[in-house]
Formats: C-alpha cells, structure tokens, sequence
C-alpha cells in the first residue's frame, strides 16, 4: 500500500478517488499467476474462445494473415538412413526471409502418412546439437536419456523416431538459430537497450515504437515461419491433412501452443514444459505487446480443445500442473464430451527438458489417437546420429543470406508495413469492410468494449447548489474491474434531457476558467439544458504523466510490460467507456437516464475519445474530437501515454475516427477533407454527417459547443 500511496502523490493523485482502484497495484509481469477459468457453456467458450484467437493473432501481427507469397522451397542434399531419409530445406515465409530445417520421410511410403511439425527451444543451435559427454552421462543416470549414441541428439531421435512409425518430419530452426543467420541470437533472445538508429518513422527495426505499432515482433515472425512451415509440410502430396501434429519444448512448447491455437490445420498437439499457471515464457521471442493481457499459455492450450491435446509437468514452473491448470483443462474437454482427449503426463522428477520419458509419451500419444498401429508404449531405439556438417543447410551450391543484416531487417518490416496497409485499406473500401476487420481490432487493443464496460455504480461525495444548476461531484465505481473515476457533473435545474461529456488532459478542472468561472462554451451548454459532465481519467487531475509505469527489467522491451498490461492508452479508453455506461445504464443518481448523450475531447484526449467513440458505438449521439493531427505511428517512446501497440497498424487514428460513421461527428484537427474518414461517411450514405472544422483554435470549443447542441 505504501508503493500505492508514494505513486499517487508522485503523480499528484487524490489518494480518496484512486484509493480502491485496482489499477494502481504493482504491473503483472509474465512471472505472475495465471489461472485459467473453465466456460459454464460451449457457446460462451465460442465467444471467448474467438477473442483470445483474434488477440493472439493481432498480436503476432497475423491480423489480418501477411500475403502468402511463394514459398520457392528447395529441398536437397539427401541422406539416407535405416529406413528413413533426411533432406535439408529452405523456402521464404515472406520475399528474401528464409526459413531452414530438416525433412525426414519414412522410405517406401504407401499412401498418406501424417505430418509432424517439431518446434524446438533455446538451445543453440538445436537443430545441429550434440549433447556433451558429461551431461549425457548424468542425463542416463538420472533416467532422462537411454542410449549413449542416440542420447547425442535428442532432436534427431525423435524425428528418426516418428519417421519409423510412418511420420513425415519437419525440424525447423527458430530465429537466430543454426542455419536462420538473418536476425542475431542477440537481437532475438537477448535484445536490451532501444537502438536509436532503429527508432525512427520511417524504416524502423524491430523493438522500436513503430514496430510495436504495427504489431512486429520476434514472436510474430516466428509464429508466421511455423505457418508458412505447415503450409510447406502441407505442399508434400504424401503427407495426409488430416493427421498433422505439431509438438516442442519450452520456446518451442511456445510455438507449439501458438501455432495449434491460431491454425485449425493442426489435429494434435503436444506442448511440453511450458503450459503452466506459473512463469509464461521469459524470452523476449516469446512475449508481445498485447499477447497476454487477461489471458496465459493454460487458455492458450484450451483453445485448442477438444482436439487431442498431451503436456507435461517437470521440476520448473510447470510443477504444479497437475493441481493447476490441468484440471481446468480437463473441465473445459469433459464439455465436449472429450475429457480423455487432453493428457498430462507428470515429470516433476526431471529438470526442464524435453526426456526421452516425455518423448516416449508423445509418440505412444500420437499412436493412439493417429492410429499407427504401434504396440504401446512406443519406446525409441538405439542410433548414430549424423554429424551437424552432414544437416547444415547452406553450402556453396546453396549459398547462405547475409548474417545479422540490419538493412534486411528494415526491409523485411517495411515489406511487413505495405502489405498490411495494403490489406486494411482494402477492406475499408468494401461494404462492412471497417467493422469486419478494424473494430474487431481496436476491440483487442484496447481490451473493452460498451457491451462489456462493466457495472458502474454513482457515489455522490459533494453537491453545491450554483443557482441555475446543481455542481456535483462524486465517483464512478466499475464493479466489474475495480476502477475508479472521478466525476464532476453539472446539471441544469431545468434541464432538456441531454447530457455532454466533457473531456480535457486537465481533467475536471477544464470545466472551469482558472478564476473558478464555467468556460463559455461549458457555460452554453448548461444554460441550453444540457448536463455537462467532467472527468479525472486514469492519472489525471495533477501534474501530467511524462511516462508511462513499465516493469521493473532493465530490457527496453515493451513487450514486457504491454505483454501483460493494458497501456495507459487503453485504461483512459476504459474510463470513457465506463462514463458512457454509466450515463446509459443510471436509473438513479445525478440527470439519470438522459434522452441523448454526446461527448468532446480536447488535446491529448481528442484521440482517447475517438477510440471510446468508435467502440460506444450508438450509445454517443454526437461525437466532437479535437486530434491535433496526432499519430500513433509518430511516438518515439513506447512509454509514451498515448502510446498503443497496433494504434498505426489499422489507419492510425483516422481509423478509429472512419468507425464512428454514420453517426454525427465532428472533427478538428484532420483538416478540411480528411480522406480516409470523409470516404467512411459516403459509403455509410451519411456524408453530412461529418462536419469538419479548420478555423482558429482558440473558437473550437464554442463551435463544438454549438454543434453538440443541434
């Protein structure tokens, strides 16, 4: 509480408004706890199960899916094994980015066979790995590993594995790894401190505010390879659709979960140590801004019921599994009627690694449910493994990219950038084109929308009688999520049933002149009848927030911190979304239930009114927004206040401002003729809806005024 009390003051906060509001506990970080709260019903698992999808997909920067461009895949350099051969492949997920890995195929296939994608973790150099003689050894000893040979390359024993069960296998390198030379093994899992040089407007790099604007990150790179991999296990005509499975271990128990949840290709999955209440995946390639927030890798694991589904405790933070978590799974499977489809098997015995115990689950797992025909359990055999020259991709005839190229990384985000504006813009100009794809969007953004706002209750704290009008001040308490707005409403004696909020970086003090006086345009809409209401929004009220709270690391990952918790962005949307609840819901309390209700925000809460706007849809009669031409795409800081991850992603702010159409808006700041949102309201036939306004400054407010009055 103390943390609490020093924050406010700090920040200049009225400790008697805030004290309640759960938002100023410490920030979630991704060591906090993360249950997982089973459905009451499949059809509201359906809706949720949709929201998380989309969230994770939004977040990974595959909303919408980047343009599928040809794979160009070349497979050569084959070897042949004991019944098996490997091959080594690259192919390009998106033009020049080259995805590496091994394909091991059962010889003298009959038919169809399935196809296992197999993700792995942060060891490096994985794909090429052999384990060194001392570790083996103990790892024998311990009971983790079998075999002195095979023991060498856990990876390759289990591809050689499935492929002598009738698999086809596709071992890929993840980011930095083995043969992927394009991004560093700093960049990718060790990045720290912002690269000024790459924190620019225009051919950002990744980890810069605009990348994260645009949804670019690590994770999403790596979740678009795994993609484009199925795709390219899909493209081999021997491989049976129907039986696909994907499995990994940490990172790669990561990609699995991530992969299996997005893609409805995968039919059996199998992540292991990593789905856990507990610690959520440390590495930066792992996290992203928004990929967390309300959510965590066990609902991650669900989506993809009542597919089958095995996992895995072991001694690390998936030890309390079997008490936390799974049974929740368990619950959620036993609604379809498939409990025994999701499988744990427990290991808090072992370390965090993917045995040849686990692997023996799986394959005896995938067995079962795939139906190969193996006496079970399917224990592996004993092999030589090939030396890592013998795998490694590249060659002279097959030339490696250039390593560690920073110009290849702008390039790579700004081909990111103009194949998603492209995509967006092209759905804005189709008949619903904006609520099918940029709502759906800005409602993960910002986390909330009117229809679940929450259970707002009114506690009146003062009343003074100003002749025409009655001032009141008071609190919105959201039940629902435990926050706090305070409110200062201003309603007329003989009021017309209207009521205007009146929102302003000042808070409720922009009510008022500095000698105390109601400013004009405020002072008009009161004698017109109108309840005025002002608001302190999150932090608002004294002095103004330069920076917003991030958690406490050293590495300048807004992953992090947005990863987890909504931006300061998103919870100000939050109270404007309570403040209009508020007023459409009051059965009681100050002007209840009033016949119109529009709202204004001036300065930097222009564009926090223009997102509540577009997500309170008809509940705002009338919209007036000040944006002083901001853009998201235009924060040099990811500890910005009005910074938003996705805000340029999806038009930028003009996106936001085009979902207010066809209701009445009006709008200074864009100019004249803002195109984008001039084109919102013709194909909404409400062109005269949108009243733009170019004139002085200072006569913004009283043109607004009067517009909000019509």
């Amino acid at each position: 509480m103390r943390c609490f009390i020093a924050l406010a003051l700090l920040l200049g906060l009225s400790l008697t408004a805030f004290a309640e509001d759960i938002r100023l506990q410490p920030l979630k970080d991704l060591n906090g706890y993360f249950p997982f709260t089973p459905p009451r019903s499949l059809p509201e698992w359906e809706q949720r199960k949709e929201y998380v999808r989309r969230q994770i997909l939004l977040a990974a920067g595959l909303w919408p899916m980047p343009t599928k461009t040809p794979l160009n895949a070349v497979i050569h350099g084959r070897i042949d094994g004991d019944g098996y051969i490997v091959e080594k492949v690259y192919f390009e997920s998106a033009p020049g980015f080259f995805v590496t890995g091994n394909l091991y195929r059962p010889k003298n296939i009959q038919g169809r066979v399935p196809g296992v994608m197999f993700a792995h973790g942060h060891r490096e150099n994985a794909r090429l790995y052999l384990t060194p003689d001392d570790t083996l050894r103990k790892s024998i000893a311990d009971g983790a590993e079998r075999f002195e040979r095979a023991g060498r390359s856990t990876y390759q024993s289990q591809c050689r594995q499935l492929t002598r069960m009738g698999c086809v296998v596709w071992q890929w390198d993840m980011l930095s790894d083995s043969d992927s030379i394009q991004f560093s093994r700093q960049l990718v899992h060790g990045f720290a401190k912002q690269r000024p040089e790459m924190n620019t407007t225009k051919n950002w790099g990744l980890y810069s505010p605009q990348a994260e604007a645009h949804c670019q990150n690590i994770l999403g790179l790596q979740t678009l390879n795994a993609v484009r991999g199925l795709d390219f296990l899909l493209s081999l005509p021997e491989v049976d659709p129907q039986r696909i499975a994907i499995t990994g271990a940490s990172g790669g128990g990561t990609q699995t979960m991530l992969l299996a949840a997005i893609d409805d290709r995968i039919q059996l999955s199998f992540p292991v140590v990593m789905v856990s209440t507990a610690m959520q995946g440390g590495c930066t390639c792992e996290n992203a801004s928004l990929l967390r927030v309300n959510t965590g890798n066990v609902e991650f694991a669900a989506l993809f019921a009542p597919k089958p589904q095995g996992m895995n405790s072991a001694d690390d933070w998936t030890k309390e599994m079997a008490a936390k978590g799974f049974p929740e799974l368990q619950q959620l499977y036993a609604l379809f009627g498939k409990k025994d489809n999701v499988y744990l098997k427990r290991g808090e015995h072992f370390p965090h690694n993917y045995n040849a115990v686990t692997r023996s689950a799986f394959y005896t797992f995938l067995n079962k449910h795939f139906q190969l025909g193996w006496p079970a359990p399917v224990i592996e055999t004993d092999f030589d493994p090939l030396p890592p020259d013998q795998l490694t991709v590249w060659d002279d005839e097959h030339p490696a990219p250039k390593a560690a190229d920073p110009e290849f990384e702008r390039r790579l985000l700004a081909w990111f950038t103009e194949d998603a504006q492209q995509q967006v813009l092209a759905a804005a100009t189709t008949p619903n084109g904006l609520q099918k794809l940029i709502r759906p969007a800005v409602e993960v953004l910002i986390g909330r929308t009117l229809a679940n706002a929450g259970d707002v209750e009114w506690t009146l704290q003062d009343e003074q009688d100003r002749g025409e009008f009655l001032e009141r001040t008071g609190t919105l308490l959201n039940k629902t999520y435990g926050e706090e707005v305070k409110v200062v409403i201003l309603c007329p004696k003989q009021g017309n049933g209207r009521a205007v909020v009146w929102l302003d970086d000042q808070g409720v003090t922009a009510l008022r002149n500095a000698d105390g006086s109601l400013k004009p345009a405020v002072q008009k809409l009161v004698q017109a009848g109108a309840a005025v209401l002002g608001a302190d929004l999150l932090f608002q009220g004294g002095d103004p927030v330069k920076q917003t709270r991030v958690v406490a690391t050293p590495r300048e990952f807004a992953g992090y911190t947005f990863g987890y918790n909504h931006t300061l962005f998103a919870q100000r949307t939050h109270d404007v979304l309570t403040i209009v609840r508020f007023l459409r819901q009051a059965t009681g309390g100050p002007c209840p239930n009033p016949k119109s209700v529009a709202i204004a925000g001036w300065r930097n809460t222009g564009p926090l009114v223009a997102a509540g706007g577009a997500l309170a849809g008809e509940a705002l009669d009338r919209v007036a927004v000040d944006t002083q031409g901001f853009r998201f795409a235009k924060l040099l800081d990811y500890r910005d206040p009005l910074f938003l991850p996705g805000g340029a992603k999806y038009l930028d702010l003009p996106g936001l401002l085009a979902l207010h159409a066809p209701r009445p808006l009006w709008l200074a700041g864009e100019g004249a003729d803002p195109a984008l949102v001039t084109a919102a309201y013709r194909a909404a036939a409400s062109g005269d809806g949108l009243v733009t306004f170019t004139g002085d400054a200072a006569q913004q407010e009283a043109a607004a005024g009067l517009w909000l009055l019509k």
